[in-house]
């Protein structure tokens, strides 16, 4: 996959990698991804699923054509990214799977001088609560909410999917080493689920030298599918 992005301020990591990986979406179904930047998750997630229909949604212009540049330089010439902000941008219709990895940096912290970066990072709590409802509408019925996050928010993204219908069906921590803390964790809803939530075992990122463990790799080099079914 071809994948251009800016030489300065926002930059995607294997975040996006790992979302894609975890959508659980099919030839000829309609995903939906909110603060797509410059389309990372979504060209990852076409190439490894032939024959979806994706959309995006970036606050940032500049990424946002950026985006539709990577689409069409991978040949997914049919992608739809929107410029705009999700709270309010127009929306083709309704969607089988959402996404996001949406901005988490606490509100209060130090800004960064980057403004691209400082869009994409700052976050809050009524921003969360936006995003999830906002993607969590977009949905038909037992469709797929997926978001990536930090442990810390965590918690308000559980209330978020609870109040937006779409209430949480797994935690899948991101295990930075084995026996370390997880800092990141994948998060499944399902618009109008009503089954109970699971904690699965998760996915080690790193073995103790650094390098990647065999399952990390399969997903970020060999497009692998990271399942939350358990």
């Amino acid at each position: 996959m071809r994948y251009a992005q800016p030489a300065e301020g926002f930059r995607s990591g294997i975040e996006p990698v790992l979302l894609a990986a975890s959508i659980p979406a099919r030839s000829g179904e309609q995903v939906l991804e909110a603060g797509t930047g410059a389309g990372a998750a979504l060209l990852c997630l076409s190439a490894r699923v032939a024959g979806i229909r994706a959309a995006g949604v970036e606050i940032d212009a500049g990424l946002a054509r950026l985006a539709t540049s990577n689409a069409a330089a991978n040949g997914f010439g049919d992608m739809q990214i929107i410029a705009g902000a999700i709270e309010t941008a127009a929306l083709p219709g309704r969607f089988d799977h959402a996404l996001a990895n949406p901005p988490y940096h606490a509100p209060h912290g130090t800004e960064s001088p980057d403004e691209s970066r400082e869009t994409a990072k700052r976050g809050s709590d009524a921003l969360m609560h936006a995003w999830i409802a906002r993607l969590s509408a977009s949905l038909r019925n037992r469709g797929t909410l997926t978001v990536i996050v930090p442990a810390g928010m965590i918690p308000a993204c559980l209330a978020a999917m609870t109040l937006s219908d779409s209430p949480c069906a797994a935690i899948f921590p991101l295990w930075p080493k084995a026996g370390r803390a997880a800092k990141l964790a994948l998060l499944r809803g399902i618009r109008q689920g009503r089954g109970t939530m699971r904690l699965l075992p998760g996915l080690v990122l790193h073995q103790p030298d650094g390098s990647f463990t065999r399952a990390a790799q399969a997903i970020l080099r060999e497009g692998a599918d990271l399942d939350l079914r358990g």
